[in-house]
């Protein structure tokens, strides 16, 4: 035997190994899984024409893909008669397995079915903070009660994201028109309109506010600045715009602490509508110049346009949108000229 190998040249040698190889990874992998799922059906049905009807194909084909199985592993499976079929020891065996990756696969493909129709899995997008503190928050708390397989990560943030390179499924937004050319789809909330408000006791305590310009003798509060220079810009009922500029008390990108320093009758402020609707309508807050208004910003969410939209994004989505234009629905009370 050793004498023989040395016969044959190394080349030769190479051949004879490589080959050896390719017939052991034969068996150790096979090359049609759907094979297995064939057989188990001709199993099932006890014949190859009983199972071809329940599988579509011709017998003679059904019957070939097994012959080649069984050549592919190197042993027989099925004992064949003209009237009946049998399994083997081996075929009953491997008949027990191919059972249970054809289970495996259903499975497999009911996930994906439950995936495309019924919300769950993982959210996550970002939502600037003052929004979700003005009910963002009240109906993401509200969607994950209702759908209790789905998680929800939120990056509350007022720096702008890359929902592309961050994985993110959404962003919220607040911009003004025109909106940013991107290649991100877009769904719109509905709009956000900054109106100006005060105490009753920041009001008594100061000259009637008949034009922006009194206000020069007010104290007020503004939304933080880079450069520091503060600057309201409104726009009147024949469309002219009035520029008012200030230096605040204080300045804070928390819409929040705004608002309480505004209830304090620490100045006067401009902040969302929505921020501050319960305040004015409980006479909290007194909404001023109702004549003036501001440049509306355009709520929206982007996401991008080639992912497919899985059943969990979509519904908190909807749910989200639903509940920007209730809390905002009835409300044109304070608009003013922002319906022009």
């Amino acid at each position: 035997m050793v004498a023989l190998r040395a016969c044959i040249s190394p080349v030769r040698q190479s051949i004879v190994v490589k080959n050896r190889k390719i017939q052991r990874n034969h068996v150790d992998q096979i090359s049609d899984l759907n094979d297995l799922r064939l057989f188990a059906e001709v199993v099932d049905r006890g014949s190859f024409t009983a199972a071809g009807k329940a599988l579509g194909l011709q017998t003679s084909k059904l019957s070939r893909r097994i012959s080649a199985l069984e050549e592919e592993l190197g042993v027989r499976l099925l004992n064949r008669t003209s009237r009946s079929l049998s399994l083997t020891d081996t075929g009953r065996q491997f008949y027990q397995h191919c059972l249970a990756l054809v289970s495996e696969s259903k499975a497999a493909k009911q996930i994906v079915e439950e995936m495309r129709t019924l919300p769950q899995g993982t959210v996550r997008f970002s939502c600037p903070l003052n929004l979700m503190q003005s009910g963002v928050a009240d109906d993401v708390a509200l969607y994950i009660r209702d759908n209790p397989r789905v998680q929800v990560l939120v990056d509350a943030t007022n720096r702008r994201v890359d929902v592309v390179k961050e994985g993110l499924d959404f962003a919220i937004r607040v911009r003004q028109l025109p909106l940013d050319d991107t290649d991100l789809a877009a769904r719109k909330f509905g709009s956000s309109i900054f109106v100006l408000i005060a105490s009753p006791a920041l009001v008594k305590a100061h000259p009637p506010l008949v034009e922006l310009a009194t206000l020069s003798q007010w104290p007020t509060l503004d939304t933080a600045s880079d450069d520091e220079r503060y600057t309201w810009d409104l726009v009147n009922r024949e469309g002219k715009k009035v520029v008012f500029h200030h230096h605040p008390r204080m300045a804070t990108d928390d819409f929040a602490s705004l608002r309480l320093a505004a209830l304090q009758g620490v100045g006067a402020c401009m902040l969302p509508r929505e921020f501050v609707d319960a305040d004015i309508q409980a006479g909290r807050l007194l909404h001023l110049l109702p004549e003036l208004a501001a440049r509306p910003g355009h709520v929206h969410a982007v996401f991008p346009r080639q992912r497919g939209m899985v059943p969990a994004v979509r519904r908190l989505l909807d749910v989200l949108v639903a509940g920007y234009q209730e809390r905002h629905s009835g409300r044109d009370l304070y608009i003013g000229p922002q319906l022009w």
